[in-house]
């Protein structure tokens, strides 16, 4: 993979989210039809992508690689938890709103844009630490992330760990492991309900960056130095980490493009439902949006530059 395959496909992508952004500004996609939309993209289109991916034939995994593929999901988001709870005072966040820094560090858009943008600039193979990352995503959200959120007074909530997503998620990695192949009708579907997702969730990105408030997340400084230490510095130092412990050129990638994911809508989601302010992370998710196809872009061309004779 080269350097101008990248710059290809996220110039794709940008394109896409200009389709969104137009749509709404054109009031052919208003917050009804907005909502409506991630709904489908959430529940169907997004976990059938996951699985499409491993349907096809192209993704040929040893057991040895499966494991290898779940061990580095793990201890990647032991460590990302690690971080959360450091990054808030390298900020130099105030003490009520370290909470939500430290969820911004460890819940990522690994999902929603992540995936989307996986299978549109890296190899089939790389699905399978994206799909790990995805699982890892959403078993800890649920557990670790509310008990962050709500400083301890809110329960775990395991019936909601099992979402669509996640059972997608862990029922892929089955079929790698097992090497089951459906019937010709339900692959098929799935693959066609999945290959609306990339259009979809893109220009819903579009949407949601259209009917932000840009200023106030611009204007907060501590944003621009999460930014800089999570979005940037930490997919360099995953980069050479990865390689330094001689793991698998396409491990590395993919790991460092969902390193470089910007801020997910769950941890908003969630201080909504119990009356947070949620100031912070809105302007969090949309500044950090806007600036990871530029930093994405960079980063991804740097490492393919690097590693694309063997990716």
């Amino acid at each position: 993979m080269s350097a101008s395959v990248v710059l290809q496909q996220m110039g794709v992508i940008v394109i896409l989210v200009a389709v969104g952004i137009y749509l709404y500004r054109k009031d052919v996609v208003d917050n009804v039809t907005s909502r409506k939309l991630s709904a489908i993209v959430m529940l169907f289109c997004n976990p059938a992508l996951t699985l499409s991916s491993v349907l096809t034939g192209n993704v040929n995994a040893s057991h040895e690689e499966l494991l290898e593929a779940i061990l580095i999901g793990v201890v990647f988001y032991f460590a990302l938890m690690v971080l959360g709870g450091i990054l808030p005072f390298l900020l130099g966040a105030e003490k009520s709103q370290r909470r939500f820094y430290n969820l911004m560090t460890v819940y990522t858009n690994v999902g929603f844009i992540g995936i989307p943008v996986a299978r549109a600039i890296l190899p089939d193979k790389a699905i399978l630490y994206v799909i790990v990352c995805n699982v890892m995503y959403c078993l800890l959200f649920y557990t670790h992330g509310i008990t962050v959120l709500s400083n301890g007074r809110e329960k775990m909530n395991l019936r909601k760990v099992f979402s669509a997503g996640t059972i997608m998620a862990v029922l892929s990695l089955v079929v790698c492991w097992f090497r089951i192949t459906p019937p010709p009708i339900i692959a098929s579907s799935v693959t066609h309900m999945g290959n609306a997702t990339v259009f979809l969730s893109m220009t819903l990105l579009g949407v949601s960056i259209a009917r932000s408030d840009l200023s106030k997340g611009f204007k907060n400084g501590r944003i621009w130095g999460y930014i800089l230490l999570r979005m940037i510095l930490l997919p360099m130092l995953t980069f050479f980490v990865l390689r330094g412990l001689h793991c698998p050129p396409i491990a590395v990638i993919s790991v460092c493009l969902m390193a470089a994911m910007p801020v997910g809508n769950l941890p908003l989601i969630q201080s909504e439902k119990i009356g947070e302010d949620t100031e912070l992370l809105s302007g969090a998710i949309t500044v950090t949006t806007i600036i990871s196809m530029a930093t994405i872009t960079i980063l991804m061309v740097w490492f393919t530059s690097i590693m694309g004779s063997v990716i």
